[in-house]
């Protein structure tokens, strides 16, 4: 018969993991109380949230939610970053922090309802942000635009050269 308070913990992963966009495996062997403290606060301010959790009550929730794959990552210490609104936004911050504190290692993770291993949540982490992306969408939307009214503006100049010829050469015939 299962605990009550591990009934809970299941019941609040499986919760986590249908809500999150992104959840990203991490191992955390190495790193002392303030690196740990610093990756929280990092990931608090980002709308994201850590939790270590026990690796057999993950793989129950991860079962029961269609990520039965999750189970080959959970092996020794485990602790998940839960991104809801923006999917890159937990792998990028674990990876710069990752590059910094070389203890901290990343196992996988889970994109969108898709179980996904440390190369594809690296590549992840190596795209450029929501807001960039938009920046760029927009230049290459613009240029086309800015095109188009330039060759515009080019026509509209000849032809109002070509009036004030007309007009020139009338004022000239009429004196």
């Amino acid at each position: 018969m299962a605990r009550p308070e591990k009934v809970a913990v299941v019941e609040e992963l499986k919760e986590k993991f249908g809500k999150a966009e992104s959840v990203v495996l991490t191992d955390y062997r190495g790193l002392d109380v303030a690196e740990i403290t610093e990756l929280r606060r990092q990931l608090h301010e980002a709308g994201i949230e850590y939790k270590v959790t026990k690796n057999t009550l993950t793989t129950i929730a991860a079962r029961e939610t269609d990520l039965a794959e999750l189970a080959e990552y959970l092996v020794g210490p485990t602790a998940l970053a839960f991104g809801y609104d923006e999917p890159v936004a937990a792998a990028k911050i674990i990876s710069e922090f990752a590059r910094k504190h070389r203890d901290l290692e990343i196992k996988g993770g889970v994109l969108q309802g898709d179980v996904i291993g440390a190369a594809q949540i690296q590549a992840l982490a190596d795209l450029p942000s929501r807001e960039a992306l938009l920046a760029m969408v927009l230049r290459a939307a613009q240029g086309p635009i800015s095109g188009l009214a330039v060759a515009l503006q080019g026509t509209i100049s000849k032809l109002a050269y070509a009036l004030e010829a007309v007009r020139e050469q009338k004022e000239a015939a009429g004196a």
